[in-house]
């Protein structure tokens, strides 16, 4: 039965059926089983014309509710956007181009992706950076992946339970059928416990990965840990929210051997959870492990100043089934994006923007735990996330925060599992002081 919506005429059609020596579509899909096939037209309604396809979806957008002060987090922040960022992202050259299969011609995409591997290593004080991921919990995956791969031999990760949830499901995703175990080091008041890291490293373990701030905000020490694992001959993984770089350890002063991690809070909105992108940084001795694609710099046949695909890892080139990962493109869009949120603001004010975090959401703390009596999850730093027990379900009070205008935090209960009284609550430099204030008070009317 042909469909209305075949954008082919009838000549096209009989010329492809001809060439495949049949008489009918329904001879071309003859293989799909007679009692699954669809006799009828769809159930679609009329089509509408331009003007009333955009009135419908604007009275759709209209239901939306865009007017609630956001206090979430747990990977995903809402961050002031210079103006400069949604411009450099919709220039015509960055927002329809793909990816630099021809090096020569797309020198601009090229930089683009170069500064942004430059600013992800100074950031985390790694040697090398690829040219992104797909996101943060990609980019964990991939930076374990560069792990099994630099042990011969090994077979299992040691994966800290205060990683975010949605990384280690991915972990889980990625190393379900390649005969890779992922062993969990557990948590102990809001912080992995290393307590028996001695005896969990051993020959077959390839790297142990953590995550400070971790899913609950609290920042961990990890003084020693890299010593520990290197002794076990193996790779110590960081991931870390970038944001909190500048003003944190960074992942070579823990001894880290790669960093991973999301580049949503440079300058890239919610989006709803995304699209964003993942940095992956290694030291100089893991280059030939990293994933995808590097791009350096090189002198032209003119001697000016140029940019190349350095590293193509890539199954789709020259390493073929010698390819250290299956990843095929890199968010290149959304790391211009980063890089032009770090070109704006600059390293002292990227200094700003991390204290101005920090001191808000030790504001909020203070006002939720002193004036409200609610109690953290731990006696722990935290840079712009903390932890707190509610009183009553976590899921029941934010639902009644929605109804004051705040989307007041993640229940972690649904997120993580455990406990259905825990709240992650993500304070930003975009909040302000009346913000703050009026979550508390509406909160306190929420909790009577």
């Amino acid at each position: 039965m042909r469909s209305p919506y075949l954008p082919h005429t009838d000549s096209e059609i009989e010329e492809m059926l001809a060439s495949l020596e049949m008489s009918s579509i329904d001879e071309l899909f003859a293989d799909i089983p007679d009692g699954i096939r669809l006799k009828r037209p769809l159930d679609l309604p009329d089509g509408l014309s331009e003007f009333e396809v955009t009135a419908r979806i604007e009275s759709l957008a209209a239901a939306n509710r865009v007017d609630r002060v956001s206090f979430l987090g747990c990977g995903s922040y809402d961050h002031i956007v210079p103006a400069t960022v949604p411009y450099v992202m919709g220039r015509s050259e960055f927002a329809t181009s793909y990816t630099p299969y021809q090096a020569e011609i797309s020198q601009g995409l090229l930089q683009a992706i170069f500064e942004f591997q430059s600013l992800m290593c100074e950031l985390t004080g790694l040697d090398v950076s690829n040219a992104s991921l797909y996101d943060g919990a990609s980019a964990a995956a991939e930076a374990c992946t560069m792990a099994i791969e630099a042990r011969p031999g090994s077979d299992a990760i040691l994966v800290s339970e205060t990683l975010h949830p949605g990384v280690r499901r991915v972990l889980a995703t990625y190393f379900s059928h390649r005969g890779v175990r992922l062993l969990a080091v557990r948590e102990r008041e809001g912080a992995v416990c290393l307590d028996d890291l001695d005896d969990l490293l051993g020959e077959s373990v390839a790297a142990l990965i953590v995550q400070s701030p971790n899913i609950y905000g609290y920042l961990e020490d990890y003084e020693g840990v890299a010593e520990r694992v290197h002794a076990a001959g193996a790779l110590f993984i960081v991931t870390a929210n970038p944001m909190s770089l500048p003003l944190l350890r960074t992942p070579r002063e823990w001894g880290a051997d790669i960093a991973a991690g999301d580049t949503q809070p440079f300058g890239i909105p919610p989006y709803f959870g995304g699209p964003t992108a993942g940095y992956l940084t290694a030291v100089s001795g893991l280059l030939r492990k990293m994933p995808g694609r590097i791009v350096g710099e090189t002198l032209d046949a003119a001697g000016d100043r140029a940019f190349v695909l350095t590293l193509q890892t890539r199954e789709q080139h020259i390493k073929r089934e010698r390819a250290t990962s299956n990843i095929c493109t890199n968010q290149a869009l959304v790391a211009l994006g980063n890089a032009a949120y770090l070109a704006t603001v600059g390293e002292k004010g990227l200094r700003e923007v991390c204290a101005l975090n920090v001191e808000k959401a030790r504001y909020l703390h203070a006002r939720l735990v002193e004036d409200l009596g609610l109690r953290p999850l731990a006696d722990r730093p935290f840079f712009n996330e903390f932890t707190i027990r509610l009183p009553r379900r976590a899921e029941e009070v934010l639902r009644a925060m929605e109804g004051e205008g705040y989307h007041a935090g993640v229940a972690l209960g649904g997120l993580k599992g455990g406990p259905d009284d825990l709240v992650a609550v993500a304070v930003t430099e975009k909040r302000t002081r009346a913000e703050l204030d009026g979550y508390v008070e509406a909160l306190r009317r929420v909790l009577r």
